[in-house]
């Protein structure tokens, strides 16, 4: 009995743990094949078509030989048997194949240089079918176990999740990074925000104004947008989902190095689809949402809107607006998106109006607590930035000054502590509004005349200008960002001005 025959029999024999008796799907042959092919041409390794990783090969010597690989190859070194032998020389394992003779074995044909790809590809794919053996078990398992907590929702959830890393291939995702790798990120990002002109390393918010203070949505970031009602969240919620979705199809179209857009998932619980749909429209025709709810326009106005609906027609925007939603039910969806549209942004529309699981036990702080610790963990590990709206608590309007502080953030102090940005959108032309006195009529004194003339002249100095107070920032600094409101089309943009002396947060 050869060498291979010895290794490819104890493998066959630790293969079969399952409960029938039945080996868990290997091929190998085709991993001795591979690592042939790689150590008699390196450049293989080059030209793979699948994310193949030495966690992915059956057999540990053959995996602790591809990682050497890896290794050495890193390092511009040329692999061999022979490069390769002094790793191997005290290895058990290689030991009862033979020794190192085994290596020189592997390179014996030459075989898997007819195919090395589809050699990879096949190594990589029965992988993944042990990962799916190991997630049903462990579902049965936990499913007739009832000695503990009966909870068939969670156990669903958590096989969800454990689909979808085996989906993404991140099956090994929880294993720490190396700082080679994470530093490669960090200048790719780096490298973003140099050719963005403006310094945008994540996505894009479609607002110069923002992105230049938080550099655009990054991958993992748990943002929370709030204010009190009537400020514009779900405005300005719109018109980054929007710019986004908009980037991201302007690059498919135009190409370019770097994409500072992507597919949006808008999780609308308050607003139904259509409601959300139309709103889009209003904003990018530039048609007020009364007029278009009402029909009262005029035939340009309504061809102008048909334009908007064609051009917007491919637009990667995904909208759920399915209610009463649980963290759960929302994670569950997101990773849905993810896998069918590599969505790369998730906006919650609101935060208030999803539901724990329902351990919280009437205590709405822990449920809350529950939601944004649930959202974080969503945004790390669909590896996506989360923007979710958050209600303001009425303390805001007792108070003189009405711009809203951390404190104001509605029921709990954890959405504070999982944010990774919290912004809060302030329109002192609102409140203004609110105070107006009454208009001077013929018998009015000069005292009430100079008194309006005030408020007018002020209340036109503030009209159409809003203020988005980044009150934290993990990764930045805080302050306010000016931004331009029209109230008639609900749309935000960045002013063209450097002058913000008369923006109402002086």
């Amino acid at each position: 009995m050869s060498d291979e025959d010895l290794l490819i029999r104890s493998a066959a024999d630790t293969a079969s743990g399952d409960a029938r008796g039945r080996a868990l799907p290997a091929n190998l042959e085709a991993e001795a094949a591979f690592l042939g092919a790689v150590l008699i041409d390196n450049r293989v390794l080059e030209e793979l078509n699948a994310p193949i990783r030495a966690e992915h090969f059956f057999v540990p010597l053959h995996q602790r030989i591809f990682d050497r690989i890896v290794t050495l190859t890193d390092r511009q070194m040329v692999v061999t048997p022979v490069t390769l032998k002094p790793y191997f020389e005290g290895d058990e394992a290689l030991k009862e194949l033979g020794g190192t003779a085994y290596l020189a074995q592997l390179t014996a044909d030459g075989q898997g240089l007819l195919a090395p790809r589809e050699l990879a590809q096949q190594i990589y794919d029965l992988s993944l079918l042990r990962e799916l053996v190991s997630v049903g078990r462990s579902l049965v398992e936990e499913a007739l176990d009832t000695s503990d907590e009966v909870e068939p929702m969670r156990q669903i959830e958590q096989a969800e999740a454990r689909l979808f890393e085996v989906a993404e291939g991140a099956t090994t995702g929880n294993e720490a990074s190396t700082f080679k790798a994470a530093s490669l990120t960090a200048i790719k990002l780096a490298e973003a925000a140099m050719n963005s002109g403006g310094g945008l390393s994540g996505k894009t918010t479609g607002l110069a104004t923002i992105d230049s203070k938080t550099a655009g949505l990054h991958d993992s970031d748990l943002i929370i947008l709030a204010g009190r009602p009537g400020m514009g969240k779900t405005s300005l919620a719109t018109n980054i989902a929007f710019n986004c979705a908009k980037e991201h199809l302007n690059w498919q179209r135009d190409g370019g190095e770097f994409n500072y857009g992507a597919p949006v998932a808008f999780f609308s619980l308050e607003m139904s689809a259509d409601q959300l749909a139309t709103r889009i429209l209003a904003e990018q025709a530039e048609i007020s949402s009364e007029a278009l709810r009402s029909g009262d326009m005029k035939r340009e106005d309504f061809q102008r809107l048909s334009r908007a609906s064609q051009e917007l027609a491919d637009l990667p925007l995904y909208i759920d607006d399915t209610p009463g939603l649980t963290i759960a039910g929302l994670r569950t969806r997101a990773r849905r998106l993810k896998r069918r549209h590599e969505i790369g942004l998730i906006v919650i529309d609101y935060l208030q109006l999803l539901q724990g699981s329902g351990r919280a036990q009437d205590n709405r702080v822990n449920e809350i607590s529950e939601i944004s610790r649930g959202l974080k963990t969503l945004a790390k590990e669909l590896g996506v930035p989360v923007i979710a709206l958050s209600q303001l608590s009425r303390a805001v309007e007792q108070r003189e000054d009405k711009r809203p502080m951390l404190s104001d953030l509605r029921e709990s102090g954890s959405i504070e502590q999982d944010a990774d940005m919290v912004w809060f959108i302030y329109r002192a032309d609102y409140y203004l509004e609110a105070s107006r006195p009454d208009a001077p009529s013929e018998s009015s004194s000069s005292e009430t005349n100079e008194k309006y003339a005030q408020w007018e002249q002020r209340y036109l100095e503030l009209k159409n200008k809003a203020t988005l107070i980044v009150a934290k920032q993990r990764h930045g600094s805080t302050g306010n960002v000016p931004l331009l409101f029209q109230a008639e089309y609900t749309k935000f943009s960045s002013p063209a001005t450097k002058d913000y002396s008369d923006w109402g947060y002086e």
